[in-house]
């Protein structure tokens, strides 16, 4: 059976989306590069893009709603079904994981009775596990609709989502202050954050991702200095066993069993 063509948005959430993707194309020299804050734009509508908001976007940009859906389903960033007014995502990647997300994710998959990707009956929280947000310095690391929440614990992280929950103000480690999932995906299209005192807290690497940078620029202390090196005397030293990356040799050579002359021309092919 044929899918029926998505319904459109009501008349007075188009003509508002209508003036807003107009706003959003403008900044680019072609049209098609709008596609992701057109998505983010109509994410921000319903909480994850819809048929509607796919058919919204490919009538502005002139494409079909199949590009638009390949898009729509390769980022993460775009939900493709309801979800919390907070996306709770906890790094399970390397580091973070040996330092304890793991344990965290599934000490909130109990907490919540939720697993990755559900969200709780109250719509409140969406759970789910994210790779590296490039925060490896303030492992294990919490994101809460993609502010940070760095040095997290079991404890700590329960405590966050039950604060959540019962609409109590978070406030993240770093960057601006948090707001719902929506009024986020407004932000992501490209449209400025109006709450009182959201510009002066954006941004913020924190000290430790700056530590290298200070010491570059010489504003730490001193270096530290080890003991001098000194070679062993040549009689202890042990003996030389060149691998191929230390000395190159002949393929014959570094691997007896598999032996190859070299590539002339003639012989490519």
């Amino acid at each position: 059976m044929p899918q029926l063509p998505a319904p459109d948005y009501p008349a007075e959430v188009k003509t508002r989306l209508l003036a807003d993707a107009r706003e959003v194309i403008g900044r680019y020299p072609d049209s098609r590069s709008a596609l992701l804050p057109l998505l983010h734009l109509v994410q921000s509508e319903e909480g994850y893009v819809t048929r509607t908001g796919i058919r919204f976007c490919a009538e502005q940009l002139g494409l079909t709603t199949a590009e638009v859906t390949a898009v729509a389903t390769f980022y993460t960033m775009y939900r493709r079904r309801p979800g919390g007014d907070y996306q709770v995502g906890v790094c399970t990647n390397t580091l973070c994981a040996v330092l304890g997300g793991d344990a965290i994710f599934e000490a909130l998959r109990r907490h919540l009775g939720v697993g990755n990707g559900e969200t709780t009956a109250d719509g409140k929280v969406t759970l789910e596990h994210i790779e590296c947000n490039a925060a490896c310095d303030y492992a294990p690391v919490v994101m809460v609709n993609w502010e940070f929440f760095d040095n997290q614990t079991v404890e700590s992280a329960k405590e966050l989502v039950d604060e959540l929950r019962a609409g109590r103000t978070v406030r993240p480690t770093r960057g601006a202050p948090l707001c719902t999932y929506r009024e986020t995906a407004r932000i992501l299209a490209g449209f400025p954050d109006e709450r009182p005192g959201a510009v002066e807290a954006s941004g913020g690497a924190g000290p430790a991702s700056l530590a290298g940078l200070r010491l570059a620029r010489g504003e730490g202390g001193p270096a530290r200095v080890g003991p001098p090196r000194t070679e062993p005397p040549q009689d202890e030293r042990p003996p030389e066993h060149p691998s191929s990356h230390d000395a190159p040799q002949q393929t014959s050579a570094s691997d007896p069993d598999h032996p190859s002359g070299p590539v002339t021309e003639e012989g490519e092919g």
